[in-house]
């Protein structure tokens, strides 16, 4: 390992050289002119302007080790346990950018209003993409639930910025007991950081194990395949009971392959992390890639027939709908 360089900020590892993070085995930083070209060269599948989404009341959380998981979009899921409800990055703004006139726009509402919310006891935020990571949805969370948000390293002051008190960052395979009972580790994930504010790959990005009595579930954040992390994470944390896996925002896959995975691969990851059952995310709410809406659901049908998977196995829901194990 290298020494530690005195401008340090954050622990030297095999994804961090005290400033910057990185992905141990295939780290790829497009730059922007891979970007031009993809703008110039790309043919993007349109998308309905708009998407009509009846917004649902949240289920009852469950009693004993029941855990009760609802998509809201994109990659907002509210979870429901004995010790309380989760958030998983939550996203409730009509843009996903920087500015509430800059960004894709949405094309569904919520699939649970932010009122309708049960009080949120703990944010899981994977990293600051603005997909993933809005300002303005964190302030209203902040002004209304005063959550304990756990995030990667680096994270913390955007999160300070919108006025959360709470705050837990940590590190790949770090842990933290919320509750007797309940506690959350964060795990790899192949991706990257960058945002207006601050350097790129200067915070990490990850996914979260959660285990909440005698339930287990892993949200792998935004990822693209690797042949090592999710088996890794099997090996050391167990096998799920439910993941949340992301399927859309792929095309093209020049592009893309470094950073997200293709429904083919989300069914890899499936079979990696031996997941008793998985939901798929991270599509339909934005367009942020080339391919269709309903592109990334045919898909992974077509790949979870090819690996032999029950319909059940891989589940699409709609905005607003919930599994509960």
């Amino acid at each position: 390992m290298p020494p530690v360089p005195l401008s340090a900020r954050f622990p030297v590892s095999d994804h961090c050289d005290g400033r910057h993070f990185f992905n141990p085995r295939f780290h790829v930083n497009h730059g922007w002119a891979d970007v031009l070209k993809w703008r110039h060269t790309s043919r993007p599948t349109p998308w309905p302007r708009w998407v009509e989404v009846t917004p649902q009341p949240p289920p009852p959380a469950p009693r004993g080790d029941g855990l009760a998981a609802t998509w809201i979009n994109h990659a907002t899921f509210l979870l429901q346990t004995a010790h309380g409800a989760v958030l998983t990055d939550p996203v409730f703004s009509e843009r996903a950018g920087p500015f509430n006139w800059a960004g894709p726009p949405r094309v569904h509402a919520p699939g649970v209003r932010f009122e309708a919310l049960p009080r949120i006891a703990v944010v899981l935020l994977s990293h600051d993409h603005y997909d993933h990571c809005d300002l303005a949805t964190l302030r209203r969370l902040a002004r209304v639930h005063d959550p304990l948000l756990i995030t990667p390293l680096g994270n913390s002051r955007l999160a300070r910025r919108a006025g959360l008190k709470r705050v837990v960052e940590l590190d790949w395979w770090q842990t933290h007991e919320i509750a007797p009972g309940c506690a959350v580790t964060a795990t790899p994930a192949r991706h990257w950081s960058n945002r207006l504010s601050g350097p790129r790959n200067g915070r990490l990005w990850g996914g979260f194990f959660l285990r909440a009595g005698g339930r287990t579930a892993h949200f792998a954040g935004d990822t693209a395949y690797d042949g090592t992390i999710f088996r890794e994470i099997r090996e050391k944390l167990g096998a799920p009971q439910l993941a949340f896996v992301p399927i859309g925002a792929y095309e093209p896959r020049w592009f893309m392959s470094a950073y997200h995975c293709n429904p083919a691969e989300a069914v890899q990851i499936h079979r990696d992390l031996g997941a008793h059952l998985s939901v798929a995310m991270h599509w339909g709410t934005w367009q942020l890639t080339d391919e269709g809406r309903d592109e990334p659901p045919k898909a992974l049908a077509a790949a979870r027939t090819a690996a032999g998977l029950a319909s059940d196995a891989f589940q699409v829901p709609l905005p607003g709908e919930s599994v509960v194990i």
